[in-house]
């Protein structure tokens, strides 16, 4: 792949990268993204792939570890702690810089690198690039069937080839307030609240039902964007927008223009406040950037800091409300985990109109490592091992690990935040819809095109006709070889 297509297409979803992956608070925290893990088997690989019998005890040597998150800083000293011969040397990259990071380093010939990730919207161009190892040579084929399907065949390349391996599985599904759900509707079991999210005429319905009893249903209308379907953007060469698309920006429209959200921006400071109680309902004016400014220019209301906001919010919206639900991957666990508070034990999680996945942390082994064999053995460990798996379920106090035996070991065990729910089986039905079919490497570029259209609708910036156009014209200066069809 030529160095310009490579740089388009790995910071093309920089943004979503940097707040999906890291979707703990700003003060600090576990992280809440798609970077948390699973297991490994104890063998060591030759350096021609064949299996030798080291013992466990015996690896030695460093290892250098870029990563998206801190969540594998655990896993290195849990590593080290079993490996006492071995020395980690772990590098956090925050999101938006990562993919340029990566590939300066491994296009200028680094081969102190040893262990690199990726999330999924980034791996088609660092398969393409050449950044990872064959993990084939070091006996990845023996393990297929271990991890689960979907997460099996991301980590690898157009050709097959296993690339990469996650520690988890990332399914999306609705998060819901149990104790809402009765009030309002007189049940909160997960299989008929899910019928409130059915379809998107009935996710409108439900909205106005919680608004006409003082709730929202959403605390943003970013909640929906997991459920958009899993259409192929690009059929044959040629831009393919499903019916269904559209219907999707009528949903995100009518909830941003009907009132039915409480118009918390996904990741900002009130976002996170909806999930423990009463949240400002801050209108689309304010949402829209008219902010109050201080002498030197600083917006007096910050969404995005927490003292701040709590300290002027009180000028700028009087009313709140209580929020229904939050639309998000298997690892949304974790994000409520940090940010319930009281309400916990009053969640539930139910499927959506529709089956997806976002986010995973793919791990794998850099082509230009020196040091493959240990590196093989650590990327085993974080993934295919039950004992880690078993591991960091308690470390990360829920985290869906992708190792099916770790997570048939543990379908039957309780989650108390979420009133008792068997979170590990209700992830793994999640995860067996989930289709790869449709994946190109133009999703991201065109998703956030797609998204800048719907904005400019349900802002009333542009009509939808006009918005339409717009996205050809983004998607074309983008792809100018993709044929497109207005």
């Amino acid at each position: 792949m030529k160095f310009k297509k490579l740089t388009a297409l790995l910071l093309a979803g920089i943004m979503t990268l940097s707040l999906a992956a890291c979707g703990s608070k700003d003060e600090g925290g576990s992280s809440t993204s798609s970077t948390d893990s699973s297991s490994s088997q104890e063998q060591t690989s030759s350096s021609d792939g064949a299996a030798s019998e080291e013992a466990a005890g015996d690896l030695s040597g460093k290892l250098v570890i870029w990563t998206l998150a801190a969540d594998l800083e655990q896993f290195a000293d849990k590593f080290t702690e079993e490996h006492p011969g071995v020395e980690t040397e772990v590098v956090v990259i925050a999101p938006g810089d990562y993919p340029t990071k990566v590939e300066t380093a491994l296009l200028g010939g680094d081969d102190s690198v040893d262990i690199i990730v990726g999330e999924p919207k980034m791996l088609q161009s660092m398969y393409e690039a050449q950044f990872f190892a064959n993990l084939d040579d070091f006996g990845a084929k023996d393990y297929e069937g271990q991890i689960v399907d979907y997460v099996w065949e991301v980590g690898q390349d157009d050709e097959g080839i296993q690339r990469a391996i996650s520690y988890q599985i990332t399914p999306i599904g609705f998060f819901y307030r149990r104790d809402i759900a009765d009030k309002v509707f007189g049940y909160s079991d997960p299989e008929s609240v899910g019928k409130l999210f059915a379809d998107y005429d009935t996710i409108i319905e439900t909205g106005r039902i919680l608004k006409d009893a003082g709730y929202r249903i959403f605390a943003s209308d970013a909640e929906t964007q997991h459920f958009k379907g899993q259409s192929s953007w690009v059929i044959d060469g040629k831009l393919n927008v499903d019916p269904q698309r559209y219907e999707f920006m009528d949903l995100a429209t009518q909830l941003y223009q009907e009132d039915l959200t409480a118009y918390a921006q996904q990741w900002a400071a009130p976002w996170y406040q909806a999930m423990s109680g009463p949240v400002p309902i801050l209108n689309a004016e304010i949402q829209g950037g008219v902010w109050d400014t201080d002498e030197n220019g600083e917006a007096l209301l910050n969404v995005w800091d927490a003292d701040n906001f709590n300290a002027n919010v009180e000028n700028y919206s009087s009313e709140t409300a209580e929020v229904f639900a939050f639309g998000l991957p298997a690892w949304g666990v974790l994000t409520l985990r940090d940010n319930v508070g009281d309400t916990a034990g009053s969640w539930g999680v139910c499927s959506g109109p529709a089956y997806g996945y976002d986010g995973g942390t793919y791990i794998g082994i850099s082509d230009l490592s020196k040091n493959k064999d240990l590196a093989w053995e650590f990327v085993k460990f974080c993934t295919l091992n039950e004992e880690t798996a078993d591991w960091w379920i308690e470390a990360s106090q829920g985290d869906t690990v992708s190792l099916v035996s770790a997570l048939e070991k543990h379908a039957d065990d309780t989650n108390e935040t979420y009133g008792g729910q068997k979170l590990y089986e209700f992830w793994l039905k999640q995860a067996e819809g989930v289709s790869l079919s449709n994946v190109t490497e133009y999703d991201t570029a065109i998703d956030a095109a797609w998204s800048n259209a719907i904005n400019a609708v349900k802002t009333g910036e542009k009509s939808k006709e006009d918005a339409i156009e717009g996205f050809y014209d983004e998607v074309a200066a983008t792809y100018p070889d993709l044929e497109i069809e207005r």
